[in-house]
């Protein structure tokens, strides 16, 4: 009796173990990758970026990757600074014919530590337009970080 009931649990668990493997099988089959294309053209465009989001752009053969933002000093909102302070994010560009290239791009042009609101890219002029959100008195930059969002504006350069 007792090794017949031993026999019937162990078969019970290896099916349900069985059935566990599969339906892991099939979440895993039914998820598709994380790579965002976006199907318009988005010259002269604002195009926006989640914090590590990544994005093919085929109308430019380009994919960005918006790794971070390296600074912010931004003046929180709410108060007075002596100066307005910088944000800057990193930028991954990578071509269908280059490797990838991390760019830093800024809210305003600092000569001196040679932040840049538009840098070029392989044919392409690269803009920074915003980074939100933005500093409050009450939300520092460390709070913010993974919630940053950017936009770029993507144009061929003239030659």
């Amino acid at each position: 009796m007792y090794r017949s009931i031993i026999v019937g649990l162990s078969f019970i668990s290896l099916i349900n173990c069985n059935a566990q493997k599969e339906a892991k099988k099939q979440a895993v089959n039914n998820q598709t990758p994380v790579v965002n294309t976006i199907p318009t053209k988005n010259e002269g465009k604002i195009i926006y970026f989640n914090e590590g989001e990544n994005k093919f752009l085929p109308e430019f053969q380009m994919n960005v990757t918006f790794k971070n933002i390296a600074e912010d000093s931004r003046c929180p909102q709410g108060t007075q600074c002596v100066w307005a302070g910088v944000a800057v994010a990193n930028v991954e560009l990578m071509s269908t014919t280059s490797r990838p290239m991390t760019f830093q791009f800024s809210t305003t042009e600092v000569k001196g530590k040679d932040y840049h609101k538009t840098q070029s890219f392989n044919g392409y002029t690269i803009s920074l337009k915003e980074i939100t959100p933005h500093p409050t008195s009450e939300n520092s930059a460390k709070s913010l970080s993974g919630k940053y969002r950017i936009g770029i504006e993507i144009s061929k350069e003239n030659n």
